[in-house]
C-alpha cells in the first residue's frame, strides 16, 4: 500500500480522442488499488466524558483485502496527556488495540512517531493535542509505502543514508581516544543554537514534505539525506569531502532541490536543510572555479 499514491500517483484510464463535431471524450482518471480511502468505524466517548475531542484516524491492514479507512475515534482529552502521542496511546490502550503506530522516547529524539497532522508532518510527541482546531486528523508520512496504519516503509530512504557512506573517513591512523575538533569547528555541525546539521534525527519529516522527493525520490536523496549528506562533509575531522562532492555531482541525487522550502517549514526539530542543500550546492561551484 502506498499512501502516497492517494495524492500523487492517478493515472490515464482513458486517452482524451480527437474533437469530432464538437463532441469531446473526457479524460477518466482512476487511481491505483487500495488508494481510496472510506469511511470507517467510529468509538464514541463516555457519557461523563469532560472535554471530548474528534479523531480521524487512517488505517490499513495489509492482511485484509480491504481499502484504507479513515477511523473516528471520540477521546476524554481532559482524561489524557497533551500531546498527539498520548492521545494514540490512550487509543491503543483502551478504546481499540488494533491500532499500530511507532513510538519510542516521547522526547522528540529518536523520530520513531513522525506521521502527518493536521496536514503537517511532525512528531506526535511534540504536537499539542491543543493546537489542532477541530478534529484530529492523522495520517501515515506522505507518499511513502506503508506497512500498516500509520506506520511507513522505510527500507528505501534508509537505502539512501546508506549511500552517502554516514560515517567518519579519514586518512590518519585512528588516536587512542578519540578525534578532537575545535569549538568552531563543533559549531558547524551543532549550530550555535543546537540546530545544526547534526542535530537531524532522520525523522524523515522532511523528505517526505518535498515536491521534488515525490517525483524523483528514486534517484532524488532528498531533504533528511542531503542534510545528512552536509552533516559529514562540514565535519574538520573528515579526509573525504572530495569523494563525497563527487557522490551527489548528478542531476538528480543533489540537482532536484528546487529550494521549495517545505522541508524546513515542517522540520519537527527547528532545521533548516534547505540550507544545508545550498551550502553544498556552493562547494560545487567553488570548487569547479
Amino acid at each position: 500500500m502506498n499512501w502516497g499514491a492517494i495524492l500523487y500517483e492517478a493515472k490515464f484510464n482513458h486517452g482524451v480522442s480527437i474533437p469530432r463535431k464538437g463532441i469531446f471524450q473526457m479524460a477518466q482518471f482512476t487511481l491505483p488499488k487500495n488508494s481510496k480511502i472510506s469511511k470507517g468505524h467510529k468509538f464514541t466517548a463516555k457519557e461523563d466524558a469532560k472535554d471530548v475531542k474528534n479523531f480521524r484516524i487512517y488505517r490499513w491492514d495489509p492482511d485484509r483485502d480491504e481499502t484504507p479507512r479513515m477511523d473516528e475515534y471520540e477521546l476524554d482529552t481532559a482524561a489524557c496527556g497533551p500531546m498527539v502521542l498520548d492521545a494514540l496511546i490512550k487509543i491503543k490502550d483502551e478504546v481499540d488495540s488494533t491500532l499500530t503506530f511507532r513510538r519510542s522516547c516521547r522526547e522528540g529524539i529518536c523520530g520513531s512517531c513522525a506521521m502527518n497532522i493536521d496536514g503537517t508532518n511532525t512528531l506526535a510527541c511534540l504536537k499539542p493535542i491543543d493546537e489542532v482546531k477541530g478534529d484530529v486528523k492523522i495520517t501515515p508520512l506522505p507518499h511513502m509505502p506503508v506497512v500498516k496504519d500509520l506506520v511507513p516503509d522505510l527500507n528505501h530512504v534508509y537505502a539512501q543514508y546508506e549511500s552517502i557512506e554516514p560515517w567518519l573517513k579519514s586518512d590518519t591512523p585512528a588516536p587512542e581516544k578519540e578525534r578532537l575538533q575545535s569549538a568552531a569547528d563543533a559549531d558547524i555541525l551543532n549550530g550555535d543554537d543546537g540546530h545544526g546539521p547534526a542535530a537531524c534525527i532522520l525523522c524523515f519529516c522532511c523528505s517526505t514534505s518535498c515536491p521534488s522527493y515525490w517525483w524523483n525520490g528514486e534517484r532524488f536523496l532528498g531533504p533528511a539525506i542531503l542534510l545528512q549528506a552536509y552533516r559529514w562533509i562540514s565535519d574538520s575531522r573528515d579526509d573525504a569531502v572530495g569523494e563525497r562532492l563527487d557522490q551527489l555531482e548528478d542531476p538528480f541525487r543533489l540537482f532536484r532541490c528546487h529550494t521549495i522550502m517545505n522541508c524546513t517549514k515542517t522540520c519537527p526539530k527547528g532545521l533548516n536543510p534547505a540550507k544545508s542543500i545550498a551550502e553544498i550546492k556552493k562547494l560545487m561551484v567553488a570548487r569547479q572555479a
